[in-house]
């Protein structure tokens, strides 16, 4: 398979939850979003060269893969894996950079104000990452063992989970009275478990108890 061949085939997936499109890098920091956001999710990889709407626009390869590795090693922490494989198409050069998920989760950029923010790839979105994920990665450094047994708190938010499709963290301790860090731990065991179910609805996060 010829590289155009190749590349042609990945552009045709378009942009997903494990692939995206960059035109050209100019800001590595800006770029550490991307990194942390497939880090923290399923991995994926970054198609730098290729425009918006899949037309090939070609890099210098090296200029690149510097601006990569500063996004992966300078601009998150930990730094993020990254390998990069430079293909040759109508006299472009197209680099892919690949970013395995971490087991060192969360991966968190560096942004603009000099905050440093875990993100989480949604469809073709890097979005913030809800302190319930947060929970849900330090919890993951420790074996499962077994859930913790219901007692007033995990009780009282399953049962105003359970009044409603679906809420946010805010909904959640507003309505169960739980203390927010409380209701965050709790909400994580319930996701961790497979009892609970946390997606994105416009551009926050909300949860819902699984039937």
């Amino acid at each position: 398979m010829s590289d155009k061949t190749f590349l042609l085939r990945l552009i045709s997936e378009g942009e997903h939850q494990q692939q995206d499109f960059k035109y050209k890098i100019t800001d590595a920091c800006k770029l550490a979003k991307s990194v942390s956001a497939f880090a923290n999710t399923d991995g994926g990889r970054l198609l730098i060269g290729v425009r918006d709407d899949g037309n090939l626009s070609g890099v210098r390869s090296e200029e690149e893969i510097f601006m990569m590795q500063s996004a992966a090693s300078d601009y998150c922490r930990p730094a993020a894996d990254i390998s990069f494989e430079t293909f040759r198409a109508d006299g472009r050069s197209i680099v892919i950079a690949t970013v395995p998920q971490s087991d060192r989760r969360p991966i968190r950029a560096l942004g603009d104000d000099g905050k440093w923010r875990a993100y989480i790839r949604v469809g073709d979105e890097n979005m913030v990452a809800s302190p319930v994920h947060l929970r849900i990665w330090r919890d993951d450094l420790s074996p499962k063992g077994q859930l913790v047994s219901i007692g007033e708190d995990e009780a009282q938010v399953m049962r105003v989970m359970a009044e409603a499709p679906s809420l946010t963290l805010a909904q959640v301790v507003r309505r169960s009275r739980v203390a927010r860090h409380r209701s965050v731990v709790i909400l994580a065991r319930l996701v961790r478990f497979g009892l609970a179910e946390c997606r994105l609805d416009g551009h926050q996060f909300v949860f819902s108890m699984k039937t």
